[in-house]
């Protein structure tokens, strides 16, 4: 006598309603990370633009460029000169105190004792802070004393270190053009922002243009 067998499988609406389920919670996720991403973006051009903004108040404020002031302590209770020159010497990432004449460091002084910044503002402590994504936030515009500028941009610019690819291409599409190589942001590979070019010829993001200790990562700079 044969014995029944009653195990059954799944049918193709319990499988169909399994897969809905899953292809939901998939796109639950990459809308999340979607959101995360622009959540990103959005902060670092509200850091750009923060600088920016105390940027110009400096100046409409005391006619002086922040950092090159030669006026500063004067202004200010211990606050050390700039040069006056209109330029703002030594690189974005300038960590000496300024007393030892880095301009892109007496920048973050001058505008935390101005009340335009926050931050510590006492000589040898007022360190370029960190941007959203954790890496320094700073400005500088000659490079050196053979005037080299940043990435081919004349003037002051404002920089941050360590952005992933996709993320600094956010920020140059919606601030600017969003070719690494032209307009008023442009990307290099990380650390390189003593160079006079950016990422390439074409202009294109991608994550093989950084060294490969820092894959996918670049330094964003915007003209001030």
């Amino acid at each position: 006598m044969k014995q029944i067998n009653n195990q059954k499988g799944f049918t193709l609406v319990e499988i169909a309603i399994v897969l809905v389920i899953i292809g939901l919670l998939l796109g639950g996720v990459l809308k999340g990370q979607e959101l995360i991403t622009n959540a990103k973006v959005k902060n670092m051009i509200n850091d750009f633009r923060g600088v920016s903004a105390a940027y110009n108040a400096y100046i409409d404020r005391y006619k002086a460029v922040p950092g090159d002031d030669n006026a500063a302590a004067d202004r200010f209770t211990g606050a050390v000169n700039g040069g006056g020159n209109g330029t703002i010497t030594g690189v974005y990432t300038a960590i000496a105190a300024p007393a030892n004449a880095a301009e892109s460091n007496n920048f973050w002084q001058h505008l935390r004792m101005a009340g335009l910044a926050n931050g510590i503002a006492t000589a040898g402590q007022a360190l370029p802070p960190t941007h959203s994504l954790g890496g320094f936030l700073g400005v500088q515009s000659q490079i050196s004393a053979a005037g080299n500028q940043t990435y081919g941009m004349i003037g002051p610019v404002v920089c941050a270190g360590g952005i992933p690819w996709s993320i600094a291409q956010s920020i140059d599409t919606q601030i600017d053009d969003g070719n690494s190589d032209t307009g008023t942001v442009r990307t290099g590979a990380a650390g390189a922002v003593n160079l006079a070019t950016t990422l390439a010829v074409s202009g294109v993001y991608g994550p093989a243009v950084a060294p490969p200790a820092a894959p996918g990562l670049h330094t964003v700079c915007m003209a001030l």
